[in-house]
């Protein structure tokens, strides 16, 4: 009952720190929102037309916005507001205005292709107006009446995709953030622990009838508690908020289980050997950011050259990344990344047993 007391404590401080409370909830919240908008955002793409959009008007993959003039289609451009434009004057060849990014590229090809079949069209009708004598409108009228039988295409897919279909960049930033945040701040909030014992409370609980042993668990429980909080936070918000798939629920919940107690392990040996706040808010950064990096929360682990896959594997992060990776990705279950929560386990007693004994001198001496 002492273990719950004391563990409740810390997240009850935890929570009421409002500067903590944005870095738990808010933020990786929105992070996942702008990286989602970013990389996986189901937004259709704005063409910018002088003169008329002619065939592009029937493009569902685009919107068409009319501009009265060159210039205002121009700048539009180049501040973004629209991802390409059209310039039609007269009888004049069209230009293409693109911005030099994926979408712009990706138009290049679509606005082309609408225009060669336009150019098509129009010579076929100038070909029908030849041979029957009739006007422009009537052969247009008899080349759009023509039924033209569609090519058959068949698309197949060789080997194994990257992404799914259909997986967002919501879903790559949910899993990468919940392991940044859960990880980071069980490592910035292990500063409540240097302040509990440098303001002497830890050495008042040992003047009760409570054994060092039960304050150290305490300590780990609260710790642990305020990293599956985290996590929560990420998981249920961004299913929630973004429709983020996570794959097989027990499987996930497990993994998510795993990591926070990983994370609270770190958070108690780190808590036990710094001796004043700005050092563990200091280290606390630089290792939650580090371990990030290198364990594939920033780059996915498929993007790693075989070197840096070991480094990868070296850290929980990795490992954590990769298990999410099963389930959202590769549809696995609660076998599948049986091997991830092994080791993770094995991560978490290595961090408690350390952060335990240092804990315990820290305490005693």
């Amino acid at each position: 009952m002492k273990v719950l007391s004391i563990g409740w404590t810390s997240v009850r401080r935890a929570l009421r720190d409002r500067t903590g409370l944005f870095f738990v909830v808010a933020l990786p919240l929105m992070l996942v929102f702008i990286i989602g908008a970013a990389f996986g955002g189901a937004t259709t793409p704005v063409v910018g037309v002088v003169g008329g959009a002619g065939a592009l008007s029937a493009e569902p993959a685009v919107r068409v916005r009319d501009f009265p003039d060159e210039r205002a289609l121009r700048t539009a451009v180049e501040r973004g507001e629209i991802s390409a434009g059209l310039v039609r004057a007269g009888g004049a060849t069209p230009r293409l205005l693109l911005r030099a990014d994926r979408t712009g590229q990706q138009l290049r090809m679509l606005v082309t292709s609408s225009l060669t079949r336009e150019a098509n069209r129009v010579a076929a009708a100038g070909f029908v107006a030849e041979r029957t004598g009739t006007d422009r409108d009537a052969a247009l009228s008899v080349v759009d009446s023509t039924r033209v039988e569609p090519v058959e295409v068949r698309a197949g897919t060789t080997g194994e995709a990257l992404f799914p279909q259909g997986y967002s960049g919501f879903d790559l930033g949910a899993a990468n953030q919940l392991i940044v945040f859960t990880f980071l701040n069980s490592l910035t909030t292990a500063a409540f622990l240097v302040e509990t014992r440098s303001l002497g409370v830890t050495r008042r609980m040992l003047a009760t009838p409570t054994p060092a042993g039960v304050v150290v668990a305490g300590e780990a429980f609260g710790r642990v508690s305020i990293a599956l909080l985290q996590g929560l936070v990420v998981l249920v918000g961004s299913a929630l908020l973004f429709g983020v798939r996570w794959g097989d629920p027990w499987a996930a919940a497990a993994l998510l289980c795993a990591f926070a107690l990983v994370s609270g392990a770190a958070g108690l040996l780190l808590g036990s050997v710094c001796r004043t706040q700005q050092q563990t808010a200091g280290a606390g950064i630089l290792l939650g950011l580090g371990l990030a990096a290198f364990g594939g929360c920033m780059v996915p682990l498929e993007f790693f050259g075989p070197t840096l896959r070991k480094v990868a594997f070296a850290t929980p992060h990795g490992w954590a990344n990769d298990g999410f990776s099963v389930l959202t990705r590769h549809s696995g279950d609660l076998v599948a990344v049986a091997p991830h929560l092994g080791v993770l386990l094995g991560f978490a007693a290595v961090l408690f047993s350390l952060g335990a004994w240092r804990l315990r001198r820290a305490v005693t001496r």
